[in-house]
């Protein structure tokens, strides 16, 4: 099984025998690495009730439910790390659903596409349109994407909300790039937090 760039990332990072809350989890494909091949005790919540049921079938522990709503009734520091992978741009309340994250784990690993990344810059100047790219394919009134960050907007919220960034990589084509102008370079953006 390959996973998305991104989550190949956060399953070289996480340390084997863990306890894992994958946040908006999919169809599981991160938990069955991280169970598979870490020998981790990974759990998911997950809002599409189809990507549940995939996860399920998978033998893996999931749960319908909504980041927004259902994290506030985890007990603090349940889980070494929480997850939160191509999630925190859908959520009707991001600071709320990472302050929860960063209660319930120990650490948080946060993945999210980089907004202003140069071709989203590019089909805005030109076209005077809101970009669909290879990691944005919905069009602007189809999209669960609602909060429109970008590297140097979380690296700012995380600042001043006192969180320790403890690792940070960014993706540009799936592959690494470099943390130099990554708001304008990198597409994709992984960070691992801790209070």
């Amino acid at each position: 099984m390959t996973l998305r760039p991104d989550l190949a990332i956060i399953a070289a990072n996480v340390a084997p025998g863990s306890r894992i809350l994958d946040v908006g989890c999919g169809d599981g494909t991160l938990m069955a690495e991280l169970r598979d091949r870490h020998g981790c005790d990974a759990r998911g919540l997950e809002i599409d009730p189809g990507n549940v049921a995939a996860a399920v079938s998978r033998g893996l522990s999931v749960i319908q439910g909504d980041a927004d709503v259902e994290l506030a009734g985890y007990p603090d520091g349940s889980f070494d790390y929480a997850i939160l992978s191509q999630t925190l741009q859908t959520a009707r309340a991001p600071h709320l659903v990472l302050d929860h994250l960063l209660r319930i784990g120990r650490r948080a690993f946060v993945s999210f596409p980089n907004f202003a990344h140069w071709r989203v810059r590019v089909s805005l100047l030109w076209g005077g349109r809101m970009p669909v790219t290879r990691l944005l394919p919905e069009q602007w009134f189809d999209t669960p994407n609602i909060h429109h960050v970008t590297v140097d907007d979380f690296r700012a919220f995380v600042r001043a909300r006192g969180i320790t960034v403890e690792g940070a990589w960014f993706l540009s084509d799936g592959q690494p790039t470099s943390a130099a102008a990554a708001n304008f370079r990198a597409e994709h953006a992984v960070f691992l937090l801790r209070r």
